[in-house]
């Protein structure tokens, strides 16, 4: 049996041969850009034992086809940066799963508009909608529509309930949010080599713009979100949203119009940022998600070549065969230090990509 177990400081991955149980190798290299260690693990369907004695490790990745991986490794770095483009979800992939040994707040669940009353209004529509949301005998069509109503009667509340620009603030002061180590070099890295970043998110695009306002200090030029626009009138009241609905089901490059440059809401104005036209010239996708449903990201993108990256958070021996099987590499989180696979990979990844450098 032939597993292509890890990367080298060239884009190629090892192979290495192993026969017999079928249990998972181990490997170990340094990265050569950042002082980290990385174990990647080529898993098949008897390693229960050995995925056991080894997810206390942190650094822990799964690749399920390598040879697939490596072409497309060759080719994206073949075409050159200049036709890469990165889509990132936001929630529990850019940020934190764990903190301290807790759940992570997302973007939507750190929201407190100041009104208790409304506060318990959008949890109790949480608590009816969130378990039809991920119902496996709803249609998708039926859900859709689901969707669309959970966000539209969420955000008429927030309107309704007096949410202003300061409660942002000072909800994302308070929350228990991070970003996963790594992050900011990635970020910095793919600024440098002007490949763009496009987050995705079904939640609200100022509050994403806050958390990044306060946990990173500062702009990027490369990055859009594309996510519910909030218009606020001159007080700092909420009073509309712009554009069309962004839910978990159509957060995809059909809403790519909706994106809106990190440096718009940023003394950065002056910067110049890749327009939607010339985002759809790039057809090389680096993509990061922590759920399945997240590969639909580069839906309404005639993409060439795209390497998924998939953040398995929780629930890891239920869910590891699904992910191993939808994304071509996947990072697990350790359930027994409950700590967050870091960025490092990515960006070791991404290096690789942009690398002019011949193997």
């Amino acid at each position: 049996m032939s597993y292509y177990c890890r990367f080298g400081s060239s884009s190629s991955v090892t192979n290495t041969q192993r026969s017999g149980s079928g249990l998972s190798k181990l490997f170990f290299f340094h990265n050569s850009i950042s002082i980290f260690r990385q174990k990647v693990w080529c898993c098949t369907k008897n390693n229960k034992k050995t995925m056991e004695m080894q997810m206390d490790d942190p650094n822990l990745s799964v690749i399920n086809d390598p040879q697939s991986l490596n072409h497309k490794i060759s080719a994206i770095r073949n075409a050159g940066p200049s036709k890469l483009q990165v889509i990132a979800d936001f929630d529990a992939t850019l940020t934190r799963y764990w903190i301290n040994g807790q759940r992570g707040q997302s973007s939507h669940g750190l929201l407190q508009q100041g009104n208790p009353k409304y506060d318990a209004k959008r949890q109790a529509l949480f608590e009816y909608y969130h378990p039809l949301e991920f119902s496996p005998t709803i249609p998708l069509e039926e859900k859709t529509k689901l969707m669309e109503e959970w966000w539209g009667k969420t955000h008429g509340l927030l309107i309704e309930g007096g949410l202003t620009y300061d409660a942002i603030k000072n909800s994302v002061a308070s929350a228990n949010i991070a970003f996963r180590d790594g992050v900011v070099e990635l970020f910095e890295f793919l600024e440098e080599t002007d490949v763009p970043v496009l987050i995705f998110s079904a939640g609200l695009e100022d509050i994403i713009e806050e958390v990044l306002r306060q946990k990173v200090y500062r702009s990027f030029k490369n990055i859009k979100v594309v996510s519910n626009q909030m218009v606020f009138d001159n007080c700092g009241h909420l009073v509309s949203f712009k554009g069309k609905l962004i839910h978990s089901l159509n957060k995809n490059e059909h809403a790519l119009g909706m994106a809106a440059p990190l440096h718009d809401q940023t003394d950065d104005i002056d910067s110049p940022v890749t327009d939607n036209a010339s985002m759809k010239q790039r057809t090389n996708v680096l993509l990061l998600g922590d759920h399945i449903g997240d590969l639909g990201m580069s839906d309404g993108l005639n993409y060439e070549n795209r390497i998924s990256v998939g953040f398995l958070n929780d629930n890891i021996e239920k869910n590891l065969e699904s992910y191993r099987n939808a994304f071509d590499i996947v990072y697990l989180s350790c359930f027994v230090l409950q700590n967050d696979a870091p960025m490092w990979g990515v960006l070791k990844l991404a290096t690789q990509l942009c690398s002019t450098e011949l193997d």
